[in-house]
């Protein structure tokens, strides 16, 4: 159970921030159907991201995770309430290319090998070919895929197809990643090597991350913050600040550490309303 000492309360509406990567504010999603029958996937979600920080979403499923997520990459558009990125609409920070956005799948072009996927976006907004040549090395080097340049989808791993689909959202350096379960296809070693991989990734490019998740492990590994939410109306239900060291600091080792278990428990308790709801900023260590 949650102790009341670790909880502390929030405004019931999201402050204005100038600078964040990612605000949310008095957003609701109401989905129409057949017969006009209404589906209400989001209520009164409001969300603040700040730069170079990494949010995971976590709830049971059709709570509205990858919704939201939809909404900030302006894949959908929200029934009432705002939504920006550093500033922007979310349609001209989609424009902009603000953000680079992965999903479960890697999504690979077979007939493209892994330096024409990478460099993909930048031929599509008319980069010469010395400075793609120049990017896409230097984004092999980060996820550490420089020997496989020349090979094709289908002679990589999974978990290699996902770092390249990392590396081609990377490619326009974006300030914030938009995550959908993006290791939710792979097996579990290779799942927290790539997680591990990832906290390296955006340590070193400083980029936010907005990341969807069913797995709590996965989410008190990675992130800063955890934003649980409600069954569907989808609603924060509250929102756990993770204090586990930077990205350096964040090693296979740390999946062993005593706060690593109490962080995991605390977000399961969450999850299953053993804390009180509506209360947001629960602090562990």
């Amino acid at each position: 159970m949650s102790d009341a000492s670790d909880i502390t309360t929030a405004p019931a509406t999201a402050p204005v921030v100038p600078d964040a990567a990612v605000q949310v504010s008095g957003v609701d999603k109401i989905f129409t159907g057949k017969k006009k029958a209404t589906v209400t996937a989001l209520e009164s979600i409001d969300l603040t991201v700040a730069p170079g920080e990494f949010v995971s979403l976590i709830g049971p499923s059709g709570c509205g995770k990858s919704t939201l997520l939809r909404l900030i990459a302006d894949l959908d558009t929200p029934s009432t309430g705002t939504v920006t990125v550093f500033g922007k609409t979310a349609r001209q920070a989609r424009i902009d290319q603000e953000y680079g956005i992965a999903f479960q799948q890697a999504g690979l072009l077979p007939w493209r090998t892994v330096t024409g996927n990478i460099e993909l976006p930048l031929e599509l907004h008319g980069v010469g070919g010395a400075a793609r040549k120049a990017r896409v090395s230097e984004l092999l080097a980060l996820v550490g895929l420089s020997d496989f340049a020349e090979s094709y989808p289908d002679q990589l791993s999974g978990g290699m197809q996902q770092r390249v689909a990392i590396a081609r959202a990377l490619a326009e350096s974006p300030r914030l990643l938009l995550m959908d379960e993006p290791f939710g296809a792979l097996d579990e070693m290779t799942r927290e090597r790539m997680q591990t991989e990832l906290v390296r990734i955006t340590g070193e490019t400083g980029a936010a991350v907005v990341f969807v998740t069913h797995s709590i492990p996965e989410a008190v590994y990675l992130s800063n913050r955890v934003v649980v939410m409600s069954p569907r109306p989808g609603r924060i239900r509250d929102v756990l600040t993770v204090s586990l060291g930077t990205a350096q600091e964040r090693t296979e080792e740390l999946r062993e550490n005593e706060a690593f278990f109490e962080n995991v428990s605390k977000v399961r308790e969450l999850l299953h309303g053993e804390a009180p709801v509506g209360i947001r900023g629960v602090e562990t260590r």
